[in-house]
């Protein structure tokens, strides 16, 4: 019997995003979250049938769409150590801007950037 329920270094509860350019998807993560490429299953016409990448702590899973799962636009809320850095890092990988990173009335700064495959991803680094 396994020692744990789940892999190892893999948190309880991962996003999973179905998108139209799952490669292009990954590539934007790697360059504007620094995220690490887990795993690659290939599907047909070279989409990608199931991937995973960690971003800091948190592994996040991504599909291409297909027939029957449609490309479905998402949200995902992921704090960095610095929020401009990575807003900028995100606009120069491609990404349009939701909100540039604005402190309001809460602890955090916070910006959005969506990337190509339609997901938005919002970005935080807590200052106060």
């Amino acid at each position: 019997m396994p020692t744990s329920y789940k892999p190892h270094g893999y948190n309880s509860a991962s996003p999973y995003l179905v998108v139209d350019g799952a490669d292009g998807t990954i590539e934007f993560l790697k360059t504007a979250f620094d995220a690490i490429e887990l795993q690659r299953v290939p599907g047909e016409n070279g989409r990608v049938r199931h991937a995973e990448v960690r971003i800091d702590d948190t592994v996040v899973m991504i599909a291409d769409c297909v027939e029957g799962w449609p490309a479905v636009p998402s949200h995902v809320h992921v704090y960095v150590p610095d929020v401009d850095a990575t807003y900028q890092r995100a606009l120069d990988a491609g990404a349009t801007s939701v909100q540039e990173p604005i402190k309001k009335d809460d602890a955090d700064k916070r910006g959005g950037i969506k990337d190509a495959g339609g997901t938005t991803w919002w970005i935080a680094t807590k200052v106060e």
